[in-house]
């Protein structure tokens, strides 16, 4: 560690290097290395000083800065000191250095150093100075760095920001092991030392114009110092450019005598200094006063005269004039307060008195001033009354209290506020500084004598606690104790031990006691106590003595003021009874005499029931404890006995009074009882009554609960019981009503559906314009297509974007349509409710058409069918399609258990592109986008599994970074480039980082069950249910590889392969992910898919057995998860669905579908008649024949729709058969009277019905209701509300009214209803529907679960709101951002049309595609040897021709006007041979995949790897 040394004359010692003798020239350069490393040494100690005293932290030691400051965390720390807008702490990386200390540098450690870089230039430091971010951070030139401080140091210091710096050279001594080490270091660097010396003339020359002139303002006034001439001194100190601030006039003798004696002595340690430095190393700053110093030399002379002036106008005692001198800024004081005007004056003036030459130099004012300041805010805090503030202003160092203890601030403040209300009242404004103090003493006095009382305490505890009588008297006798009226006389001392130690002992077995000690207050009431007892017991002795003396000398007259003297109240003695009292007394003294054989001479008192007090009546002595040889005095009587002969007495007589007293006033006394009764029973009703008022809102509440309970039970009823009676099915039926909010929701959540079909929609054609758009621009960049069809696919694809082509959002088709062809659309609408409620239609379509023409159908019509399955409704049927649908495909395709796998089934396709759409993209994100965006963003991961590959990129590298031909082969076999040391270590590693990213992977996945679609979990089940019924004798692992294999293989696998393609992670426009991501995410879903169909690594990859053990580990995991995966409700019980529920929902199925898919799917259908509906009374062949032929799009629109003669006929045709219309989906057969209806469909018709009777007429039983007749009072209130129903059903929209026949059953009266009722169940009981023996409760069952299922379905519709505004956000999102993918194609396209306008390039395309304009310069052909290729390596070899004839061979290559396509031409012995093109992407294709050789004109062999190379350098100047 270095050392400062005294500074001499002589030259300085450079760590353990002497000049004592003659060195030869060797030496002397070795002593000049070591001089220059020792010297680098004391720079590196100065810049560590400096930054230490700038950022209050220390630095590691001068031999370690270098590398401690390679993170650039100082150096950011020191960039925030002096630019602390342009750095915060925040902004540091890695501020604590945790990271560091943990495992060293990281790149974002450069962030640091570019912050300081900024920094230094936001301040203006010329950037000469500055070292490059590399020299820091890779140690390339830590010297520049030091320099760099050293400059920084320098320029801070003038611009007043930093202190100057030291300088040490000469004054710090190292270890020679040291200096040699540092030698060493930058002899291992190869560094030129920084002159350091120069710096401030580097700095002076890099000013800017200001600055300049600064320069030579200074250099002005240095000159005019040297002249002696104070005017001349002034003018140049006052001249602008010298930026000096206070210079006074009158004061230029001053200034002009310090600011020479400062000049010659800094000229002085320059030239001891200079000795040992060169002439041309020296700076100019080294001799001449800086403005730096030049103004706190001015400074210096402004604050003496300012200190002078300030002891005048004190010693005149004008506070004003005081006042004004302490604010000037010359002064150098702190801030002074005006509103302390006084005090300053005064206490100043006193100060001045004080001292010996009645003047106060500069450092006594600086104090004064500080602690007046302080004082007058703490005065000002005590007039606001503000407790917060009057505590920091004690806390203050400037205020300089003795004594001060900041753990009793608070009671300080409360003391001092106490003591200002006092003063202000006695009228003095403030509190001095002595007073304050004097206060704070106070408060410290009164906080000590606490203290010692507290000791005191304890000592009296502890005393108790040892049983020792004396040592607790002596506690309690402590001054210190400050406890009243203790007896000093020994005797008690024991009496104040005992109750002292009861006191204790309540309170240690007293749980709501804090404290275990007895504290003061305590000890004084026991104390007081204890001479209670003292006092009791004197009075108890003279009592008891003076009453058997008494006794003993027979004096009768004397008992009366004997017994009177000895109690309280002398009114308990009655003097008439004296004589009965001696009596008494004496009778009893007799009898107890007799009795005692020995009489001994002690009396015993017991206080309290467990204090004895002894007094012996001879020696008048007394005792707390037994004595010793203790003798009672049985024959006396005591103070029990006496007082109890008296009181007795008076008792009864007060009892006999008082008896005659009731005898005498027997009537009188029954009165008043029977007025008393009264009065309290009538105080008791009243008292009730008033509660009852006063707890109303209570009462209410009561009342409600019970209410409620009762409810409640009805309604556990309806749920809960098996049979509900009538009375409580009648409570709840009003909750069948469709309310407004029904209707809203359900046209809401039908506009949302909307929506979300044409949005879903719009964005798969859009994703497929974009798709076709990349492959444009690919086959643009290759020069396989011109920028016009680019072009016309760009307009085409903004039209889209804009909304120009024909998809109607309005959904208002169906109102454009003609009159007559609303019939057809009404049976197009029973055509498409039954084939999306009866599935086997669409299953056995989708198995007769071809498979490329089933995969369309699916992807548009029978998705547009179900609507997506944007509700439960059509998701619950859409299911149904794919298990019917499945099961057939298993049933009729399937021969063994492989097919699934090894085939691509229909079904299986379906189901995993629907729950990979917009259904379940979602779900996938949430699955797959953490980690895979994980993968993505580890720059450092590289996962290359295949040998060769690993092998091929090694050999690319080496030659591309060269330039020059390895010697290693280009075509080998896996086994031949596994036996290179460097293919073996990468592909160990990427093994490594394989099985950790896969991990987390599975993980992902495995932990996320519950998220993956339900329908997805579903069909799983029953394609594992099917296959094992099909395969009875399939084992349990067969069938998870067929479930893992749609799970993972087929919905999952893809999305971790290519997750840009299914929107799995968020790629702005023109992003896309590289190579080496794409290969990364390749081979975890490679180990994946072996894992989950439990294949091990062998064969091609046996290179990756050692991963088997992991595969199988693997597989366990994923089976667990496939097992639990199949385990699922069905859809009837999870959607809570059967085939009945569109009868009782409030509005029909809508579905939105474009004329083109309605004419497609009707074309199909009558296709495959035969094989769909195969019986002739087939419902769907009823409604086919009723639509006849397949209508054209004209037919649809009506006649007038387009115009004949327009050209553009067929398109718009095409565009307009795209045009969507919605169909209100309905079932062809109504409930009507006279039809041939089935039980089901009556059952509901008649439960509607009794539901309108119950409304209006109680009953117990259905049959009673029946059966009793309806009063008129009833008939009216059920026409009352079916008016009010027929106003609500007016207003209620077509697609949600009920049937006709369902309208006209509601019209009929009360009675007619009745009957009808009564006929349809003797049907339904015909039919087993209903029995009358358990009168109809059947129905009721029915209606009951209705009400059960009306509340499911309004919750159920309400997540589905939700469900659909999310869906419809998510779709939106993923619109703009092909949005932004549209703009990013703009953006390029532009760029495009822009480089053409570009002269003098090397290509020009012209959208007119006629070439080049004229002018255009293209780059000169290349001609080379072949030998001379052959030289460079690109040339390999030339069949059928000897190596010493290449230099016959010439080729020349051509740049043709297509960029990247280059004719090479070849001559032999000047015979031209033949052409061959290169097209660069080839050459780049070829090494992508690892091609690293190729032949040109059949016979001559290139290196492509440095074609490329040589194709790079010559034409593009790479």
């Amino acid at each position: 560690m270095p050392h400062e040394e005294l500074p001499s004359l002589q030259r300085p010692r450079y760590g353990s290097i002497v000049d004592d003798e003659r060195l030869s020239a060797e030496e002397m350069d070795e002593r000049r290395r070591q001089n220059i490393a020792y010297e680098y040494l004391c720079h590196l100690e100065e810049a560590k000083r400096w930054m230490e005293v700038c950022l209050v932290e220390e630095l590691p030691p001068t031999t370690e800065l270098e590398e401690g400051l390679r993170n650039g965390v100082y150096l950011a720390k020191l960039a925030k000191f002096f630019a602390p807008k342009m750095v915060s702490e925040k902004k540091i990386y890695d501020v604590e250095q945790t990271r560091y200390k943990k495992s060293g540098l990281h790149f974002r450690h450069t962030d640091n150093t570019v912050q300081w870089l900024r920094a230094m230039e936001s301040i203006g430091l010329p950037k000469i100075f500055y070292p490059e971010t590399t020299d820091v951070y890779d140690r390339k030139n830590i010297p520049r760095m030091i320099y760099c401080i050293h400059a920084l140091s320098l320029y801070l210091f003038k611009l007043g920001i930093a202190p100057q710096i030291q300088d040490l050279l000469g004054k710090v001594d190292f270890t020679e092991e040291e200096i040699s080490n540092m030698r060493k270091e930058l002899e291992k660097y190869g560094i030129q030392m920084p002159s350091f010396s120069k710096i401030g003339g580097i700095l002076a020359n890099e000013l800017s114009v200001d600055e300049a002139a600064l320069h030579a303002a200074v250099i002005a006034i240095n000159e005019a110092i040297e002249k002696g001439m104070a005017e001349q001194t002034i003018i140049t100190l006052r001249n602008p450019n010298a930026v000096l601030t206070l210079v006074n006039e009158n004061l230029a003798q001053e200034y002009q005598k310090e600011l020479w004696e400062a000049k010659k002595g800094k000229e002085e340690n320059a030239r001891l200094k200079n000795n040992c430095i060169s002439e041309e190393e020296r700076d100019a700053y080294e001799e001449l006063l800086t403005q730096a110093e030049i103004q706190g030399t001015i400074n210096k002379v402004n604050r003496l005269a300012a200190v002078d002036h300030i002891n005048a106008v004190v010693r005149e005692g004008n506070p004003e004039n005081t006042l004004l001198a302490l604010k000037k800024p010359e002064a150098q004081l702190p801030a002074v307060y005006p509103f302390a005007a006084a005090m300053y004056q005064t206490e100043l003036f006193n100060l001045q008195k004080q001292n010996s030459m009645n003047y106060l130099v500069h450092e006594e004012l600086l104090i004064a001033v500080e602690m007046l300041s302080a004082v007058a805010l703490l005065n000002q805090a005590l007039e606001s009354n503000d407790l917060v503030s009057v505590q920091n202003q004690l806390r203050s160092p400037k205020i300089g209290f003795n004594d001060l203890d900041e753990t009793h601030v608070e009671r300080y403040a409360n003391e001092l506020l106490s003591i200002k209300l006092e003063t202000l009242s006695q009228g003095q404004e403030s509190l001095s500084w002595n007073e304050i103090q004097n206060c704070i003493d106070m408060v410290n006095i009164q906080i000590q004598e606490e203290n010692e009382r507290i000791v005191a305490v304890g000592y009296i505890n502890e005393a108790i606690d040892e049983g020792n009588p004396v040592k607790t008297l002596e506690g309690l006798m402590l001054p210190t104790a400050k406890i009243k009226d203790v007896d000093p006389d020994p005797e008690y001392a024991q009496h104040y031990q005992d109750v002292l130690y009861d006191a204790k002992s309540q309170k240690l077995v007293d749980a709501a006691s804090a404290s275990k000690i007895l504290w003061l207050d305590e000890i004084q009431h026991a104390v007081y106590e204890a001479n209670t007892h003292r006092d009791k017991a004197r009075q108890c002795v003279t009592l008891v003595i003076d009453v058997n003396q008494c006794l003993e000398k027979e004096n009768t007259s004397d008992i009366l003021s004997v017994l009177k003297s000895s109690v309280c109240n002398t009114n308990d003695i009655l003097p008439e009874c004296a004589d009965r009292y001696y009596d008494a007394l004496a009778k009893k003294k007799e009898q107890k005499s007799a009795s005692v054989s020995t009489e001994g001479s002690w009396l015993k008192f017991t206080l309290q029931e467990k204090y004895d007090h002894y007094y012996n009546v001879d020696s008048k002595e007394t005792s707390w404890v037994t004595p010793e040889s203790c003798l009672l005095k049985e024959s006396w009587l005591m103070g029990k006995e006496i007082e109890a002969f008296w009181k007795g007495h008076k008792q009864r007589t007060a009892y006999i009074d008082r008896r005659q007293t009731f005898i005498d006033h027997i009537p009188t006394i029954v009165k008043i009882q029977s007025w008393f009764r009264m009065i309290t029973a009538r105080k008791n009703y009243l008292s009730r009554l008033q509660y009852f008022r006063d707890h109303k809102n209570e009462i209410v509440k009561i009342q409600s609960l019970l209410r409620a309970n009762k409810a409640r039970d009805d309604y556990k009823t309806l749920v809960g019981s098996e049979n509900p009676p009538l009375t409580v099915i009648r409570k709840f039926v009003h909750l069948l009503d469709q309310s407004d909010l029904d209707f809203q929701e359900e046209l809401e959540v039908a506009r949302l559906r909307g929506e979300v079909v044409t949005k879903i929609r719009g964005n798969q054609q859009l994703e497929k314009d974009l798709n076709l758009m990349d492959i444009k621009i690919g086959l643009l960049v290759k020069n396989r297509i011109t920028l016009e069809d680019v072009i016309s696919h760009r307009t085409k694809l903004n039209k889209k974007k804009g909304g120009e082509i024909l998809n109607n959002t309005d959904n208002q088709g169906i109102k454009s349509l003609s009159k007559e062809r609303r019939k057809t659309l009404e049976t197009y609408q029973q055509l498409f409710y039954l084939l999306q409620t009866n599935p086997l239609y669409l299953a056995k379509l989708i198995f007769q058409m071809p498979q490329n023409k089933s995969t369309k159908f699916m992807d548009t019509v029978i998705f547009t069918l179900y609507n997506y399955a944007s509700n439960q409704r059509e998701e619950y049927l859409l299911l149904k399609l794919f298990k019917t649908a499945l099961e057939e495909e298993i049933k009729s395709k399937v021969d063994q258990v492989q097919d699934i796998i090894t085939g691509n089934p229909t079904v299986i396709k379906m189901v995993v592109s629907f729950n990979r759409g917009a259904r379940g993209q979602n779900t996938l994100r949430q699955l797959l986008a953490p980690v895979v965006r994980e993968i993505i963003d580890d720059k450092s991961l590289v996962i290359n599994t295949s040998p060769v590959d690993v092998y091929k990129a090694w050999v690319n590298q080496l030659e591309t970074q060269t330039g020059e031909a390895s010697n290693l082969p280009y075509d080998v076999t896996t086994e031949q480039a596994l036996t290179y040391p460097e293919v073996k270590n990468k592909l160990e590693a990427s093994n490594e980082n394989l099985r950790r990213v896969t991990d987390k992977v599975l993980n992902s996945i495995i932990s996320s069950l519950d998220l993956l679609p339900y329908g997805l979990r579903y069909i799983a089940k029953v394609l594992k249910n099917s296959i094992h019924e099909k395969f009875p004798d399939a084992t349990e692992d067969e069938l998870f590889k067929i479930v893992g294999n749609l799970l993972y293989y087929r919905y999952m696998n893809p999305a971790i392969v290519a997750p840009d393609g299914f929107d799995i992670i968020d790629m702005t426009g023109g992003g896309q992910i590289n190579s080496d991501q794409r290969r990364n995410l390749g081979s975890v879903a490679k180990v994946l898919q072996h894992a989950a169909s439990n294949k091990l690594f062998e064969g091609e990859n046996e290179h990756l057995s050692s991963m088997n053990n992991y595969l199988s580990e693997t597989y366990q995991k994923f089976r667990k998860y496939f097992k639990e995966a199949c385990d699922v409700p069905e859809p009837e019980e999870k959607f809570n669905m059967d085939k009945y529920t569109d009868v009782v929902t409030v509005s029909k199925p809508v579905i939105y579908i474009s004329i083109e898919e309605i004419i497609s799917t009707h074309s199909l259908l009558l296709e495959h008649q035969d094989a769909i509906a195969p019986e002739k009374p087939d419902l769907l062949n009823e409604l086919l024949e009723l639509l006849g032929e397949v209508p054209h799009v004209e037919s649809f629109l009506g006649e007038g729709a387009i115009d004949p003669n327009d050209p553009n006929k067929a398109n718009t045709l095409n565009q307009l058969s795209k045009t969507e219309i919605s169909l209100s989906l309905t079932s062809k057969y109504d409930l009507r009277d006279g039809e041939a209806i089935d039980g089901q469909s009556l059952m509901i018709k008649t439960k509607k019905l009794i539901i309108d009777v119950i409304r209006n007429q109680p009953g117990n039983t259905l049959t009673e209701i029946l059966e009793t007749p309806a009063t008129t009072q009833q008939e009216t209130d059920h026409a009352t509300d079916m008016e009010s129903r027929a106003i609500k059903d007016s207003k209620t929209p077509e697609e949600m009214k009920h049937s006709q026949s369902m309208v006209e059953d509601a019209q009929l009266p009360l009675e007619q209803k009745k009957r009808r009722i009564q006929r349809n169940l003797r049907t339904l009981e015909q039919s087993g529907h209903v029995s009358s023996n358990n009168k109809y409760q059947d129905i009721l069952n029915e209606i009951a679960k209705d009400i059960r299922n009306q509340r499911i379905y309004r919750n159920l519709r309400k997540a589905e709101l939700v469900k659909l505004q999310q869906t419809l956000e998510a779709l939106n999102e993923k619109a703009a951002f092909y949005e932004e993918q549209i703009n990013y194609y703009d953006t390029y396209i532009k760029t495009c049309l822009d480089n053409l306008k570009i002269k003098n390039c090397r290509r020009s395309i012209k959208l007119d595609g006629k070439g080049e304009p004229k002018g255009a310069r293209r780059a000169k052909p290349v001609k080379y040897t072949a030998a001379k290729l052959h030289e460079k390596g690109v040339l390999l070899g030339i069949d059928d021709l000897q190596t010493n004839q290449f230099k016959n061979v010439t080729f020349d290559i051509i740049s043709t006007e297509d960029v990247g396509i280059f004719d090479v031409k070849s001559k032999f012995l000047g015979v031209e041979m033949e052409k061959v093109q290169l097209n660069i992407q080839d050459l780049l294709e070829m090494q992508y995949e690892g091609v690293a050789v190729m032949k040109m004109f059949d016979k001559v062999k290139v290196n492509v790897n440095l074609l490329i190379y040589l194709l790079n350098k010559k034409f593009y100047g790479k």
